[in-house]
């Protein structure tokens, strides 16, 4: 479907919903033409699947729009009122939470109608003797440990491209001048040692270090020093934890090429560990589609069709000569990368999205440096709307500034969510009767809307997010990011960048240091429970109400829950995780015999591998040979691997080792093989995606939660009864001498 026909589709239909949403009915009616609309969406998303077209899907999106719109329209003319001031302003609050939704929802649907799947290029596909361009690969650094760095800038330079073309860079912030000059000696010496143990190793690999003289506008300011000591025509920027595979640049290089006006190639960011939800709560991480699969797979997709995917920070490559006609990356807000996009697109250049995995990452391993991580992404779209206002720039088209507003707006959830949290509790506790309506009403309009929302979310991110999931995530950062929000409305122009801590190992369980505030809104939930079993005892004639105010504290409370279980930090000592895999491969044993075997994981460091057909005697500590094809180099390789551990797996030998870097060809073929392979990474990918249902996934998460968060608890008590031991044992002593002095 063309775009002509896509803005005349719109068009018509929003036409067709704003006549339809202020259409006089009763109850009764609006029962009757919901439950029509809903059958529509219904009959709309199985024929979208079955043969995967836009009109169907258009006519879905649509029928929900206008449950949707019909819903608010009647909240505005027949529900806000209230008996007293206070109970007048919650449902001022509660509605003004739900059109920032609603509006949210509008335009996520327009942006994700319909993602854009474009062709895999290659440069075996360009015009023989066509120009290719020289790349500089950066890789900004700052306090990561030189093992990590190691395996990103061996992964750089073995990407396929003329080697007289590709230059890779380590850009070192902290071994700057500023850091070696510290007035403090230790941290002057570890900036200094920093240095050395950096300039050795781009020197034992072949890469340049880049460093300054002062940290100024963090990673801006660093990649726009990188700027100014190069002169690539293209420019990868890569963090120090994305590991690029060998064929990211032969997939992005030829847009450049082809096009021009393209100043921007951006691919997914895989990440090989699961975060804090994923690790501590679901333990899902290879059944369960990921967080960021629904940004990556599907939003940017929907912003690459209205020409508005923007730079992410990383997994980039950008034309040298566009960055420099606005001065290098912007660095008015904490967010450069999605700043620099929105600048350039203004100029009339185009982005490109690739949604092939060509770069993995590491997400945050504690709770904490989630939170760090996505603090930082809430101010600093906060700061772009504040400082750039995309909705008004003449630059943008129309549909540029519905991308934009839609991607930044989001940020701002932590006060609905923070809303939609407290609501039920002002009702149960105090009386604020902030939603008025009668069951039947509610029966008419409101749960026509939600089911409409959940169907609409399902059709646009069934394969990539489940629902429930976001819920969970929202309410985990909400409490955090609504305070760095705050900050930043009331001075757009103080966030600093804080570094998001990765590679972290944890040698034991333990609480977050954040769980306090949730400690509180668990424990209010609770009392919301008891209010609201005496309200439905002692006033029989709000029974609907409270039954009504008491679901909807409970589904708050199973989010609470949930939360308490990602609070509580499990236990993890190996700092290069392993991702899972399932290839054939051959050993040879110390005595020079030869078995075949399957990789069940493997990391840049290490493997394990199940034995398949035999019992061979092996002691931890000997060393086996390692036969297996790297789809990354196209050749067999063979690599050395220590015994680390042997175990028996599903009745069969399983030998966990590690990789035996006697010399630069074995660590070059490790992390090829291990890291350089991205149809292994798309592979893992699409086999988590997956639709299923509100039920299903509501009984996966349910099930899910129970035992962290009985752990946590446990270990709450556990560490509460430690500190009143330890507080006990240490004021006894005083006890017994002052009632020794009182009876002298």
């Amino acid at each position: 479907m063309t775009d002509n026909l896509h803005v005349g589709f719109f068009a018509v239909a929003c036409a067709v919903i704003a006549g339809f949403s202020v259409l006089p009915m009763d109850s009764l009616a609006q029962m009757v033409a919901v439950t029509v609309l809903l059958g529509v969406m219904s009959i709309a998303r199985t024929a979208t699947h079955l043969r995967n077209d836009d009109f169907f899907r258009l006519l879905a999106l649509f029928a929900g729009l206008a449950i949707n719109l019909r819903y608010l329209a009647w909240r505005a003319e027949h529900t806000l009122v209230a008996n007293d001031m206070l109970s007048l302003a919650g449902v001022y609050l509660v509605f003004a939470a739900e059109i920032y939704s609603s509006a949210l929802h509008f335009m996520g649907a327009m942006v994700n109608a319909t993602p854009l799947k474009r062709p895999l290029l290659s440069l075996s596909d360009l015009p023989p003797g066509a120009h290719l361009p020289s790349v500089d690969v950066m890789i900004p650094s700052y306090n990561e440990s030189p093992e990590l760095l190691e395996i990103t800038l061996r992964a750089a330079l073995m990407m396929r491209y003329p080697e007289n073309k590709l230059r890779v860079c380590l850009l070192d912030d902290g071994g700057t001048e500023e850091k070696i000059g510290n007035a403090d000696p230790a941290s002057a010496e570890r900036a200094r040692e920093r240095r050395k143990v950096l300039q050795a190793l781009c020197k034992r690999l072949g890469a340049h270090y880049i460093t300054r003289a002062r940290n100024e506008r963090a990673k801006a300011g660093n990649v726009n020093n990188g700027l100014e000591q190069t002169d690539g025509e293209l420019i990868v920027i890569l963090d120090a934890d994305h590991v690029p595979t060998t064929d990211f640049l032969d997939h992005t290089v030829p847009w450049f090429v082809r096009h021009d006006d393209v100043f921007l190639v951006q691919t997914p960011h895989f990440m090989i560990n699961p975060d804090p939800v994923e690790r501590n709560l679901l333990q899902s991480f290879g059944r369960m589609p990921s967080e960021n699969d629904m940004f990556y797979q599907t939003i940017q997709r929907g912003l690459d069709f209205w020409s508005a995917s923007f730079f992410c920070g990383s997994a980039a490559v950008l034309r040298r000569r566009h960055i420099e006609e606005i001065g290098g990356l912007a660095g008015d807000s904490i967010t450069e990368d999605a700043e620099c996009a929105m600048d350039l697109h203004r100029l009339g250049y185009r982005s490109i999205y690739v949604d092939r995995p060509m770069v993995a990452g590491l997400a945050p391993e504690t709770f904490t440096g989630f939170i760090i991580q996505r603090m930082r992404w809430a101010q600093g779209m906060t700061q772009i709307l504040l400082l750039k206002r995309p909705f008004m720039d003449p630059g943008l088209s129309w549909h540029q500034r519905i991308g934009y507003m839609s991607s930044i707006l989001f940020w701002l959830f932590p006060f609905a969510r923070l809303i939609f949290l407290l609501s039920p509790l002002a009702y149960l506790l105090f009386g604020l009767e902030v939603y008025n309506a009668s069951m039947r009403e509610m029966l008419a309009f409101t749960l026509p809307h939600i089911i409409a929302i959940y169907m609409i979310s399902g059709l646009l991110f069934g394969r990539t997010r489940w629902p429930l999931v976001s819920e969970i995530y929202e309410v985990l950062q909400c409490l955090f990011s609504l305070v760095a929000i705050i900050k930043v409305l009331a001075n757009p122009r103080k966030p600093a960048f804080m570094v998001t801590p990765k590679g972290d190992m944890l040698d034991e369980d333990f609480i977050s240091p954040l769980a306090r505030p949730f400690y509180i809104v668990f424990a209010f939930m609770l009392l919301g429970f008891a209010a609201g079993a005496y309200r439905w005892w002692h006033y029989p004639l709000t029974r609907d109400l409270t039954t009504v105010v008491l679901l909807w504290n409970f589904f708050n409370f199973a989010s609470v829950f949930a939360a308490l279980g990602v609070l509580l930090e499990r236990r993890q000592q190996r700092a290069s995780p392993r991702m899972p895999v399932k290839e054939q491969a051959t050993i040879r044993l110390p005595d020079n015999d030869a078995l075949a075997c399957t990789l069940v994981d493997l990391s840049a460091g290490g493997v394990r591998l199940q034995i398949d057909d035999a019992r061979p005697d092996l002691n931890v500590g000997e060393t086996l040979w390692l036969d297996v094809y790297s789809a990354a180099l196209g050749h067999r390789v063979n690599l050395p691997i220590e015994i680390r551990a042997v175990t028996e797996l599903r009745g069969q030998i399983a030998v966990g080792g590690r990789f035996v870097m006697e010399n630069s060809t074995f660590a070059n073929q490790a992390v090829a093989l291990s890291m350089g392979d991205s149809g292994r990474w798309l592979y893992f990918q699409e086999r988590r995606w997956r639709e299923v249902s509100v039920v299903t996934a509501l009984r996966t998460v349910l099930r899910q939660i129970w035992m962290p968060v009985f752990r946590h608890l446990l270990l709450a008590l556990r560490t509460s009864a430690g500190k009143f031991l330890k507080y006990f044992r240490r004021t006894r002593p005083m006890k017994v001498k002052v009632m020794q002095d009182l009876k002298q």
